[in-house]
């Protein structure tokens, strides 16, 4: 057996399968792409479902990859354990309807034992108990040796998904003898066993059977072979450990981590325990990030911040003092940057948000520890074990504390959290956040092409080129069902063998225009692609019947197309503006492009200034106005990428793509349309920048002739501010100028005569003074009084009378103002000015607040003012001595 490190073994495994007609191609993602039931990608399948299931053409029947996963449903075991981790790799190949049991056994056999050189003597296999098929391929064409053969029910040995419907079938496991050390008593010790002497490291799926409803297992026309090696365990074998993180690359990570803390591996089970969890998620949020994932408080982001963070809190419980996770992300690229260039391209991206978030974290987990420690010194002292779910959540939503990190804090101090408690608070809180913003959803036909089998796999799209088309009618959806005629009236889906039309995608929308034919004519509302890319057009037909073969003319709407375009050759320019003047971490994180407008959101973690703003606006419109040629050219993904062309992160690729040049200037993978030209573009014009969620931020802009409008509607703004001051344009900022100076003067003067009319009442206010229980209260209402006249005005009473209470408040069109002031005395008998105003403002519809001894508040509803100030004594009373 050789003793190979990580990167061997993967790289040994693809140029294998290479060997063998498969299609060896880099990972996926994980981020999943059209799979909104997968977090993140957690098996080496999981990117391949759609070839499984048909929905999607796979590039060959053959492939192999090493796929990148991420599980975090055993994270409190990352550390405690030699074998959990939250990132790992998988190895597999796989055969869509292709080649089957035999040759993917004795493929797998022949890999281990020839390339691996694992000695066949130490090797056991496992099948399903019903699969003759494999066991007698195992024993008959491989030669293994009956007695290691071993079968094993449904439990071990069959793959379904759960108890649900769908394709399922056999599997079969080599295992590895470790030696009667790591075993049991048992004489007839073999692979099923749950001691740790046998060592599953190979599995082999046999996709055979579709469950029916019924229970029933029917054979598929076409079986398909999923298989799966865990590149982890596999060199756990190959170096001879016993632990993941013993294997060349994790045990490089660790030993960065040991340096780092001053700390000694293997000496402490609590230090070893932190160390190897600040191993598994350093390298994890490494990969993370590089997919494009960005911490926040939903979805993978959680998964991401969660990792981060209880990465840095137990770099402190080993001492570091420091922020360290961008030294161990330095580690985590030397050891996996060969064989995953991204890592390196997106080095300083990684750096600058792994950066940001442990400041960030830094900056909260002192205060939030004190807080956590002094609700968990509270619940002892009460001889209680359970912290509420509310201050749970507190510490979630006001100190960024994940519930797990205050579930194993807790934990370490024996004692418990109300979970579900916690879960309340947090519905709450989605519930607020749903009400508060309005979710239009997605309508329901653009899930038609996942959901219906066409007439045609793919329909040719020429609208690069060409605006118009003749095309026939293949298919008509109306409701979700397929139909023969779509009548006046009713708008449904049509698809074509071809199309000019543009379906919405990269953040571009869809093209608009008509279909016509002699029968008919029909609006083009939207296009949407299937996952195999198959163009459906959503229409209305606005007379007569479209029938299906029709002959059609079909008509992309020109000027919304180029005002479109347009938009979208402006994202590219901008993009490599913003990484000019901000820098490299820049990159885009969604885009929407439009005719009317584009939207661009990008990773950034501060404000952009205006200065940066004009510099950025200023460079796009020079690489306009230089008109630049655009040159669009196909080539393969390599080759893209050395021509120096930026990829997006969430964007799926095929082998050969379209390259987007715009002169020298910038240069970027896009399958949208664009303008021929820069100058096609006109103008650029900015219209704000905005942050939309931690480290993403907002361009929206125009261009073209919305510039022109832009103008003309800025201008007769600047022509009614003119007529209204009575000036010209030269003179029009002095004249302004002056004009706020003598309103402020005015208003002065204004505020101190109400103020001296107020003063004026204030012997008339006293002499209305009531005692209730030795307290002198004092109130009164104003009409038209400023807040800061009011407040005057109650300075002067509260010094003229000792033992008071004075409310004031003051009325003007829909807005009522309170201010309470309470002296020294009536403090001491517990009145509370911040919780008598509210009570009283709530009177009128309003509310508000403040200190013990002076607050404000606002009303609603001016015709309750009076019946509130009447209350008003009533309430102070349940104040006074309470």
């Amino acid at each position: 057996m050789k003793n190979l490190g990580v990167n061997e073994i993967r790289e040994k495994y693809l140029s294998f399968f290479r060997s063998k007609d498969h299609y060896s191609r880099s990972s996926f993602s994980l981020v999943p792409e059209n799979d909104k039931s997968l977090l993140l990608i957690n098996a080496g399948m999981a990117p391949m479902k759609n070839y499984f299931m048909g929905l999607e053409t796979p590039p060959n029947k053959r492939m192999a990859t090493c796929q990148k996963c991420v599980r975090t449903g055993d994270i409190e075991n990352v550390g405690k354990t030699a074998r959990h981790a939250t990132f790992f790799e998988m190895l597999g190949n796989f055969s869509f309807g292709d080649y089957f049991k035999k040759e993917a056994i004795a493929w797998a056999w022949e890999f281990v034992t020839k390339d691996l050189e694992l000695n066949p003597d130490d090797l056991w296999v496992t099948v399903y108990l019903e699969d003759d098929e494999a066991f007698d391929i195992w024993e008959k064409d491989i030669n293994v040796p009956k007695e290691r053969i071993v079968r094993l029910g449904k439990e071990d040995n069959f793959w379904e998904i759960g108890t649900g419907t769908g394709p399922c079938g056999p599997c079969s496991e080599i295992y590895i003898d470790r030696g009667k050390e790591f075993g049991c008593s048992d004489p007839d010790c073999k692979p099923g066993c749950d001691c740790d002497r046998f060592l599953e490291f190979w599995n082999l799926v046999f996709t055979q059977f579709n469950k029916d409803e019924d229970g029933n297992y029917n054979p598929l026309p076409n079986p398909n072979i999923d298989t799966g090696m865990g590149l982890e365990r596999m060199a756990c074998i190959m170096q001879g450990v016993d632990s993941i993180f013993d294997i060349d690359t994790m045990k490089s990570i660790r030993d960065n981590v040991c340096e780092l803390s001053g700390k000694e591996y293997g000496k402490s089970t609590e230090t070893d325990v932190s160390i190897r969890l600040i191993t598994d998620h350093s390298r994890a949020v490494t990969f993370l990030i590089s997919d494009g994932v960005l911490p926040s408080n939903e979805g993978r982001g959680y998964v991401l911040r969660r990792l981060i963070r209880r990465a840095a809190r137990h770099g402190r419980l080993l001492g570091i003092k420091n922020n360290f996770l961008v030294k161990l992300m330095e580690t985590v690229i030397e050891n996996y940057g060969e064989a995953y260039p991204d890592l390196v391209e997106k080095k300083e991206y990684i750096k600058k948000i792994l950066t940001v978030e442990e400041e960030k974290f830094s900056e909260t987990l002192d205060q939030g520890m004190v807080i956590l420690k002094e609700y968990m010194d509270k619940i002892k002292s009460e001889s209680k074990d359970v912290l509420s779910g509310e201050d749970a959540f507190r510490l979630y939503d006001t100190y960024g504390f994940p519930i797990e990190l205050t579930l194993e804090i807790v934990e370490e101090y024996g004692l418990k959290v109300d979970e579900d408690g916690f879960k309340a608070e947090m519905q709450k809180q989605k519930e607020r956040a749903r009400s508060a913003r309005t979710d239009k959803g997605v309508e329901g036909w653009k899930e038609t092409a996942d959901t219906l089998t066409f007439s045609i796999e793919k329909n040719e799209f020429i609208g690069y080129n060409e605006l118009e088309a003749s095309a026939q009618i293949k298919d008509i959806i109306f409701d979700n069902q397929k139909i023969d005629i779509l009548s006046e009236g009713q708008a449904g889906e049509l698809v074509f063998e071809k199309t000019p039309f543009y379906a919405e995608s990269g953040g571009q929308v869809a093209d608009k225009g008509i279909v016509k034919s002699e029968n008919f004519v029909a609006e083009v509302k939207d296009v949407q692609k299937s996952h195999n890319g198959l163009f459906i057009h959503r229409v209305e037909v606005v007379s007569g019947e479209a029938k299906l073969s029709d002959k059609c003319e079909l008509v992309v709407d020109e000027k919304l197309r180029k005002s479109t375009q347009r938009n979208h050759t402006c994202t590219h320019l901008l993009h490599k503006a913003l990484r000019q003047v901000l820098g490299a971490h820049i990159h885009q994180a969604g885009s929407l492009v439009s005719d009317t407008r584009l939207r661009f959101d990008f990773t950034h973690f501060e404000p952009i200034t205006s200065e940066q703003l004009s510099q950025i606006e200023n460079m796009v419109n020079e690489a306009i106005f230089k008109a630049y040629p655009v040159k669009v050219e196909v080539m393969n993904i390599e080759e893209a990428k050395k021509s120096g062309a930026m990829a997006l992160f969430d964007e799926k690729y095929e082998d050969n793509v379209r390259v987007v040049s715009v002169g020298e200037f910038s240069t970027e993978l896009c399958g949208g349309t664009h303008v021929s030209n820069s100058s096609d573009i006109g103008m650029f014009k900015i219209l704000s920048e905005s942050g939309i969620a931690s480290g993403v931020r907002r361009i929206e802009a125009i261009t073209g002739s919305n510039v022109y409008q832009y103008l003309l509607e800025k201008e007769a703004v600047l022509d009614e501010i003119k007529s209204l001051v009575k000036s010209n344009e030269d003179n029009l900022v002095i004249k302004l100028s002056q004009t706020i100076e003598d309103y402020k003067t005015a208003q002065k003067e204004l505020s101190k005569l109400k103020s001296e009319i107020a003063k004026n009442q204030i012997n008339e206010i006293l002499e209305g003074a009531k005692d209730i229980d030795g307290i002198k209260y004092v109130y009164s209402s104003f009409e038209d009084l400023d807040d800061e006249t009011l407040r005057n005005v109650a300075e002067n009473v509260i010094d003229k009378i000792e033992n008071s209470v004075v409310l004031l408040s003051s009325y003007f069109e829909n807005k009522i103002s309170f201010v309470c002031m309470v002296s020294k005395g009536a403090l001491q008998k517990g009145v509370h000015a911040g919780k008598f105003i509210k009570e009283v403002s709530s009177l009128t519809g309003g509310g508000g607040g403040g200190k013990p001894n002076m607050a404000q508040a606002g009303g609603k509803d001016i015709s309750k003012l009076g019946e509130a100030m009447k209350q008003s004594e009533t309430i102070l009373k349940t104040f006074i001595n309470s």
